[in-house]
């Protein structure tokens, strides 16, 4: 994930099939439709899709590696991105004629969409009694397990990096372990947050931080230690404490600020913990960098399971804004551009509403069920079985 802040391509599908591009086998057959089948197509904004478009396609024709491995992009798409970036497009239609022309889209099933968001926060250089949090840099003895690799011995499967130490790989502390100082002087911290906030930046995978003396600093994501994800919302819904249809993230605030004691604990219980570098590449107008290494695109970068899925897919979506914000149509195309630990399936997404307050307002309320159709190359959407039917 970007914010969020990512093996071989070629995997099952539909039993015995193989299909470049696509991941293991899914619940639901992909099943090719037309154009017309997508609710929405005609009205959509498709230059600005081709825009966040293009950033993949650089990544991918120039081999630019990413934050996460994904399964790489088959040759048919290598080869429409090298289309892409000699193509003149300047306008909606031509953006939509080349998006026709040269992929067919799959539906690949109805699934759940979530939303995630940059934060803007106020920060410090230096802790003080409010601003007591650090967000970390990367340690030096931090090990990425890249998919596929031999797994050190002593590290479990269930674990995504480990600790390099004089004897070989450990398993690498927990976030309650790091908070209680588990890194020593290898704990470096880049600048300070309020323990709320610096915990929430850990979900998002980046940040804008502004300091008093008028200073915006990019936060990004830069490894993880490995440990599994665990959602406190989910926690606070099975103890009684919150209702299921109001685990939005405004309402987790509210109940941690609220109770300092059980809030630290809780959190405490997410054994997941991110390292962040500075990243002074990025312009103001420019979103966090996604697992695939591109700034994404508010409305338009989408988190997807990458076992399943390559960075660069074009993914319509057939859903809904959350009613907190009013509850409008979501129907749009968006670019595999990110991932994340919690963004499992064949069916599901997590949208990249934006930076600031207001993308908040949509992210933190947004668990919607979708309609989900991959745009697949036409010619890896031909080995698809029965191809030619278009419904």
């Amino acid at each position: 994930m970007a914010a969020r802040a990512a093996a071989a391509l070629a995997a099952g599908l539909l039993g015995a099939t193989l299909l470049p591009g696509v991941g293991r086998a899914a619940d639901a057959p992909l099943a090719p439709v037309s154009y017309a089948a997508l609710d929405g197509w005609a009205a959509d904004d498709h230059l600005a899709a081709f825009d966040a478009f293009l950033l993949s396609c650089r990544a991918i024709v120039d081999r630019q590696p990413p934050l996460r491995a994904a399964l790489p992009p088959s040759q048919a798409l290598q080869a429409t991105c090298r289309a892409a970036l000699e193509a003149s497009v300047e306008d909606a239609a031509a953006a939509r004629s080349f998006f026709e022309e040269r992929f067919t889209p799959v539906r690949a099933g109805r699934g759940i969409l979530t939303g995630y968001y940059e934060p803007e926060v106020d920060g410090r250089a230096a802790p003080d009694a409010t601003y007591d949090t650090p967000l970390l840099a990367r340690p030096g003895d931090l090990v990425d397990l890249a998919d596929g690799a031999t797994r050190p011995e002593g590290v479990p499967d269930a674990l995504t990096a480990a600790r390099k130490t004089a004897e070989g790989h450990a398993p690498y502390p927990t976030r309650a372990e790091i908070e209680d100082g588990a890194l020593g002087a290898r704990a470096k911290p880049l600048v300070w947050l309020t323990r709320i906030d610096a915990f929430f930046v850990h979900v998002q995978g980046s940040t804008r931080v502004r300091l008093p003396d008028g200073r915006v600093v990019r936060i990004a994501y830069d490894g993880r230690n490995g440990r599994p994800f665990t959602p406190i919302g989910r926690l606070l819904v099975q103890r009684g404490e919150m209702a299921k249809d109001v685990a939005s993230m405004q309402a987790l605030r509210a109940w941690l600020g609220a109770r300092p004691a059980e809030g630290r604990a809780i959190m405490r219980e997410n054994a997941s913990y991110i390292f962040f570098r500075i990243d002074e590449s990025l312009t103001p107008s420019d979103g966090p960098r996604g697992a695939q290494a591109v700034p994404l695109k508010a409305g338009r970068s989408l988190a997807v399971d990458r076992t399943r899925w390559s960075y660069g897919m074009p993914v319509w979506i057939e859903g809904r804004l959350p009613t907190t914000v009013g509850g409008a149509a979501l129907k749009r195309l968006v670019i595999a551009q990110d991932t994340g630990s919690a963004i499992l399936g064949q069916a599901r997404g997590d949208y990249f509403a934006g930076s600031g307050d207001e993308a908040g307002k949509v992210a933190g309320g947004m668990r919607e069920q979708t309609d989900f159709a991959v745009l697949l190359p036409k010619a890896d959407a031909a080995a698809l079985p029965d191809a030619g039917s278009r419904p």
